[in-house]
Parts: structure tokens; C-alpha cells; sequence
């Protein structure tokens, strides 16, 4: 079915007071995506508020999609990191669902959107800092994310949280054009190794975005090297020149996760500073 054509009765998403999942009273439905259906949701267990995924009605015979949601869950309410969105809970029934914590910031995105002051190099070296943590982490663990944008991340008082695993995959062969349109790696778009260097770019063409409003392509995947960051937006030499550095088409071209954190933290005020550079 086509994502615009409108659904039937039985497939709109759930009115308020319905159970959404057990022991999960839908208070609304945030918004639908292509595959998915998220509300806002009350805990009966923790009495506090969260947010429920569930998959859209027209979709859930799709087992990977199914497989997909609960994988997301599992690694989201095993992992632990002041960085990532933090999952509550996972199951089956009476259809997959995902719990998550209620974030009180804005995404990225809506913040980018909303404003016409572009962030400050601070703020984007912070942001910078908060990606390389999570990331890292998630590295660490043996994930790739391969879909960071700014509306995979919230911010919320000057702290960035990441989003949405459910692309995340171990480094290694990938077919072409996993992420998103815009944010793709060259090495994403044409399919083959993935490293974390594909992340390394998602970091940079993030920071890009929020530094000039927009993504050095026009096209769904880079078409040649990404002009230089400092063309659209004056910046200190040393930020022009990491985020420039991301955005290298040869992924070992690009700085690792370590090393990309240290450049970004060395432009943050004395106060601001990580207490230490994560370790390769």
C-alpha cells in the first residue's frame, strides 16, 4: 500500500485510553512513519509517561520488519548511556512493541527548522562530542548506527540524545542505501564493507546540517567531494576543519571516533570539556 494512500478504519492508529500494549494506555499517537506507529503512552507499572513503537497496522505481517522492531528493543533496554534514547521493554504481544523514555527535548531537526540563528561553534562542537560518545559506545558493543540526522537526535538542555537502532548492524557487507537519503556514506550508497567510518560521516553531515542549515548534496548520495563546511558558515579553522574531515569520500581518510572526539573537545571552553577522550 502506498504510505499516502489513506488507511482503512480498522488500520488508523489507536484512540486515546486504549491499551496499546499491556500495561500501556495510548494517551496519543505522536505521528506514523513508514513502517511505524508511536504513541505517547502512560506506564501503569512505573506511573510515569513513555513512548510506545508498535508497527503500523498495514505492515505487521512483515516478519523483518517484526524482527527488526523487537532486535531495536532488545538493544535499547540492554544498553545503558546518558547519550542514547534508554528502552523500557520489549514483546510480543498482542502484536512487537518497544517502550521507551519519555524525552523532554526537540529533536534536532525541529530546532534547526524552527530558528534562524545556526547554533554556535560551541554548541556544535558539543553536539559533536555528545555523537562521538554514543557512538563510541555503541562501536564498542560491535553496532553500527548508520542513520544519524538530526531527526534521530534530541536535544535537551544543551545535552544531545540519540535515537532509532533500527538500522544499526554489525560492521560488514551491507547492501546499497541503508540510512537515509542525504546522510548516506558513499560506501552506504553503493553497498559493500561497512566500518565505523560510515558513522564517522554521519556525525560529520550532521554537524554540517546544523551548521548551515542544509546537506552538502542535492541528491540522495554524495555525487563528489563535500565542499568545505567553512563555504557556507564561518566557523573556527579547527571545527571547519573536523567536520570538513569527516566528510571525506575515502572512509580511511576519515579521523576515527577517539580522535574526532579529542579535535571537538579541545575547542570546548575549559569548563565544558569531557574528562577524558574515549580510548580506541
Amino acid at each position: 500500500m502506498n504510505a499516502q494512500q489513506p488507511l482503512m478504519n480498522d488500520q488508523q492508529p489507536l484512540t486515546a485510553g486504549t491499551f496499546v500494549a499491556p500495561g500501556y494506555q495510548a494517551l496519543a499517537h505522536l505521528c506514523r512513519t513508514g513502517w511505524l506507529d508511536l504513541y505517547d503512552a502512560w506506564s501503569e507499572e512505573r506511573d510515569c509517561r513513555c513512548v510506545v513503537k508498535v508497527i503500523r497496522p498495514d505492515r505487521r505481517r512483515e516478519r523483518r520488519l517484526r524482527e527488526r522492531l523487537l532486535q531495536e528493543g532488545r538493544w535499547l533496554t540492554e544498553f545503558t548511556h546518558p547519550h542514547l534514547v534508554r528502552g523500557y521493554g520489549t514483546g510480543e504481544r498482542p502484536q512487537p512493541y518497544v517502550v521507551l523514555e519519555t524525552l523532554t527535548g526537540e529533536t534536532l531537526a525541529h530546532l534547526l527548522d524552527g530558528r534562524t540563528r545556526r547554533p554556535t561553534a560551541t554548541d556544535l562542537a558539543l553536539l559533536g562530542l555528545h555523537l562521538c560518545s554514543a557512538v563510541h559506545y555503541l562501536h564498542g558493543r560491535g553496532l553500527l548506527h548508520l542513520d544519524l540526522k538530526p531527526s534521530n537526535i534530541v536535544i535537551d538542555c544543551h545535552r544531545a540524545k540519540v535515537l532509532d537502532l533500527s538500522v544499526a548492524r554489525p560492521p560488514g557487507v551491507a547492501r546499497p542505501g541503508i540510512g537515509t537519503d542525504g546522510y548516506l556514506a558513499p560506501e552506504q550508497a553503493r553497498g559493500g564493507p561497512l566500518t565505523g567510518a560510515a558513522d564517522v560521516w554521519g556525525i560529520g553531515i550532521t554537524l554540517y546540517r546544523a551548521a548551515t542549515g542544509a546537506v552538502p548534496f542535492a541528491g540522495p548520495a554524495p555525487d563528489g567531494p563535500a565542499p568545505s563546511v567553512s563555504r557556507s558558515r564561518r566557523l573556527p579553522r579547527a571545527l571547519a576543519g573536523a567536520v570538513d574531515a569527516c566528510l571525506r569520500l575515502d572512509p580511511e581518510d576519515r579521523p576515527g571516533v577517539p580522535e574526532l572526539a579529542v579535535r571537538l573537545d579541545e575547542l570546548l571552553p575549559q569548563g565544558r570539556r569531557a574528562v577524558a577522550p574515549p580510548e580506541e
